[in-house]
């Protein structure tokens, strides 16, 4: 295989194995992780830590949700931008998805369950659950190999300890056209990480390069999609990518996904740690509330700016 044609696709990275910090393993692993998110903010992971049989009924918990009726879906609302029923902006873009907030609290959780069924969904809470659970060790994983490799490990305990998940299942409709069509418009993530598992399979992930052509990811139904949003490419000083990806789709099957968000709990403040700012590496963002930034969003100046918010909302 040409280096044109490894150049694009992801990194592929197993974390599979019971990677420990300190051990021959993890150490070499974790510069593969740094390299990884540094060049394309973004790879592919095996993580046998997630069986066949719950990523097999994660499925159809999400299938489970979207075939509730519009009424039903559409009474979920919080005040946190993004982490209730979602769809897309115009017709054109013909998704839809539902994001569960703190989805690793049980009465969070429970509370979430019962507004879709109010006689009860236990099998839905413990699917949900235990695959959020499985993500997030992946997700503190990832995040302490970056944090070890910036020479700030001493932040991994606050990072850890001030994330709150929200899990986000996805429904894109197929375009009815053998075209290629833009099915959810091009974006980076505003939150900390972001892990994506495609439930069936039908592609449709891009993801930008930094040279801005795109990388079709054809994903397997073994592995994850692992991506740092702006959130954390601000709290490194720009160390770590935050990519623009898009959903483009084909031909009329649906595609189905589902995504783990980690970001910051409320109230949480993003700023870039004292050692990562030097005459080097001069500080890129200003320190801005988490939520603040994803309330920029709703704004028109926000709209306009879905590729390059981080830089208008708090560049220095």
């Amino acid at each position: 295989m040409g280096s044109e044609a490894l150049f694009n696709q992801l990194p592929v990275i197993d974390l599979s194995d019971e990677l420990k910090p300190g051990t021959p393993e993890w150490d070499s692993v974790r510069p593969r992780v740094q390299q990884a998110l540094q060049e394309y903010g973004c790879f592919e992971a095996f993580f046998n830590q997630v069986p066949y049989e719950l990523r097999k009924s994660m499925f159809g918990a999400t299938k489970e949700i979207f075939e509730l009726p519009l009424q039903t879906k559409s009474g979920i609302s919080v005040e946190t931008p993004y982490s209730s029923y979602m769809t897309g902006e115009s017709p054109a873009e013909p998704w839809e998805g539902m994001g569960i907030e703190d989805v690793l609290i049980p009465e969070k959780l429970r509370s979430f369950t019962n507004l879709l069924w109010p006689e009860g969904n236990p099998s839905f809470g413990k699917t949900v659950r235990s695959f959020a659970e499985q993500l997030s060790e992946m997700d503190k994983m990832i995040r302490r190999m970056v944090l070890e490799s910036l020479g700030v490990e001493k932040y991994c305990g606050e990072h850890i300890d001030t994330t709150r998940y929200t899990l986000l299942p996805l429904k894109y409709e197929g375009p009815k056209t053998m075209e290629s069509k833009l099915t959810l418009f091009s974006h980076s993530d505003k939150n900390l990480f972001t892990i994506l598992y495609q439930l069936n399979e039908i592609d449709g992930l891009e993801v930008q390069r930094k040279d801005g052509k795109w990388i079709n990811v054809k994903s397997s139904p073994d592995s994850f999609i692992v991506m740092a949003g702006d959130s954390f490419h601000a709290w490194t000083n720009g160390r770590v990518h935050a990519p623009i990806h898009r959903i483009m789709m084909t031909g009329n099957k649906t595609r189905y996904s589902v995504g783990l968000f980690a970001s910051p709990k409320e109230g949480g403040i993003v700023k870039a740690p004292n050692e990562l700012v030097d005459e080097e590496h001069p500080l890129l963002f200003k320190p801005y509330k988490y939520l603040e930034y994803l309330k920029f969003f709703k704004t028109e100046k926000g709209q306009k700016a879905h590729e390059s918010g981080i830089k208008v909302f708090s560049g220095v």
